[in-house]
């Protein structure tokens, strides 16, 4: 059974106390409430890192509550090093110091980056900082093989329009291709695509996309186009297209988790065992070498008062209500939101030491604050204010790409090793890896996995 949207199963993912049960949910009539404005792609509402990206504007609290995405960069990143890649738990909004935004443990190998997930946690996910709203967008990068583990490449707006690359761990001979418009479920629109063994060679694979046609290539070879004008539902009375700026997102997640409901885990091959041979170091890991993007011009029913960012003008959420504007917002906290981006409860007062404000107690990084504290854990199931949110055990991934990580050990998030934690946690504490690996299946850098979205 094919299972569609990413979102869908990483939220059966997230349920499992990965995430804070008593945040305020949003959806379809239920918008956030004011003192968390934001809805997150998870259907959480929160502050800060929720009004970043992946906040979605239709259910969030206003459509000013998510802050404006940075407009589209054309560039070729070699991801030889972690120096471009930000924990999603100190990342604020400045995508002129950083294009990669983490969630869970990226690592260093070979002039390359891995996603890693280690036992009992939801993996890793690779975000840019900048939107594409059209444009080619390639990788190059293996991917994982196992039972229930499944790696993306995925093109994700805040409205949830959505472009996949998905590869399944027991199909390594084939890509699934697949596109939504706003989160709506059609199972009609996945199409697989033939490609040699995903886990031991490096493809390219690229998503042209314009706004009147998709096409999906690997290797330089057109593999799939779908039209703008086939798709056109008359219910809605619009086109079921992808037409919104969307981030890029490369992702490795366990969907095959027994907690995970059955069609998740039929459609990823399985139940994910932890003692896999595509297990090396004690992860499952992705190889990802490189992103290119292309921007195209914007569609011409843009509306272009700037160049800096993107924002909605109305809760349609479709091509002609957004907005390309010189709106540019740096959160000045993690209680900050596009409504209000200078708020800092801990910043000083004028003649004090610090401020007098009551401390906040929101969400304020997706999947992160609740994320399940196990064992000898002893960090706040919620990040109070002037605590660093890398106190708090685990991250999260993201709808076609999930990437949460739960902590081990004493409190300190571990991918691999023994297990101890030794105090790093979460994307905060990025190290290089040398992995040292034998076998020939792990030709090629012999890396493998490589992606998703949440």
């Amino acid at each position: 059974m094919m299972r569609s949207l990413a979102i869908a199963a990483l939220a059966a993912v997230l349920s499992s106390s990965l995430v804070n049960a008593d945040a305020a949910k949003c959806g379809p009539g239920s918008p956030c409430p004011a003192d968390s404005p934001c809805c997150s792609l998870y259907g959480q509402c929160g502050v800060g890192a929720y009004c970043l990206g992946g906040c979605d504007p239709l259910f969030s609290h206003t459509l000013d509550s998510c802050v404006p995405g940075p407009t589209c960069q054309s560039q070729d990143y070699k991801l030889k090093s972690l120096d471009d890649v930000m924990a999603i738990d100190k990342y604020l909004g400045d995508a002129s110091s950083v294009n990669w935004v983490a969630t869970g443990t990226p690592v260093v190998y070979n002039d390359a980056l891995l996603l890693t997930m280690a036992q009992d946690t939801v993996g890793t996910l690779l975000e840019s900082s900048h939107y594409v709203w059209y444009g080619k967008i390639c990788t190059k990068m293996t991917t994982s093989g196992g039972a229930g583990v499944v790696t993306a490449f995925i093109m994700m707006s805040g409205v949830r329009d959505e472009i996949d690359f998905e590869f399944i761990g027991v199909e390594l001979q084939k890509a699934q291709s697949n596109y939504y418009s706003q989160g709506v479920t059609n199972y009609h629109n996945m199409e697989n695509l033939t490609v040699s063994n995903t886990n031991e060679n490096v493809h390219e694979y690229c998503v042209d996309w314009k706004p009147d046609t998709l096409t999906w290539s690997i290797d330089g070879n057109d593999m799939r186009t779908v039209k703008r004008s086939d798709t056109w539902n008359a219910t809605s009375n619009r086109f079921d297209y992808p037409q919104t700026p969307s981030r890029i997102m490369l992702s490795l997640w366990p969907a095959g988790l027994p907690t995970n409901d059955q069609g998740t885990i039929d459609w990823a091959g399985g139940e994910i065992s932890w003692s896999s041979p595509f297990m090396q170091n004690g992860y499952y890991y992705a190889m990802v070498e490189e992103v290119s993007v292309d921007c195209y011009d914007p569609p011409p029913m843009a509306q272009i008062k700037g160049k800096n960012s993107y924002k909605y003008t109305d809760a349609a959420g479709t091509n002609n209500t957004v907005q390309i504007s010189d709106d540019e917002m740096i959160l000045a906290s993690f209680y900050a939101t596009g409504e209000n981006p200078k708020y800092d409860p801990n910043a000083k007062a004028s003649g004090k030491s610090s401020s007098n404000a009551p401390k906040p107690t929101q969400e304020t990084v997706p999947g992160m604050s609740g994320g399940g504290n196990r064992g000898n854990d002893n960090v706040s199931s919620s990040v109070s204010a002037g605590e660093s949110a890398t106190s708090v055990a685990g991250g999260t991934a993201a709808g076609t790409a999930a990437a949460t990580a739960a902590a081990t050990g004493n409190g300190g998030f571990n991918q691999g090793g023994n297990g101890n934690g030794g105090g790093n946690s979460g994307a905060a504490s990025f190290k290089e890896a040398r992995l040292g690996m034998g076998g020939s299946g792990f030709a090629v850098v012999v890396a493998v996995l490589g992606l998703l979205v949440i």
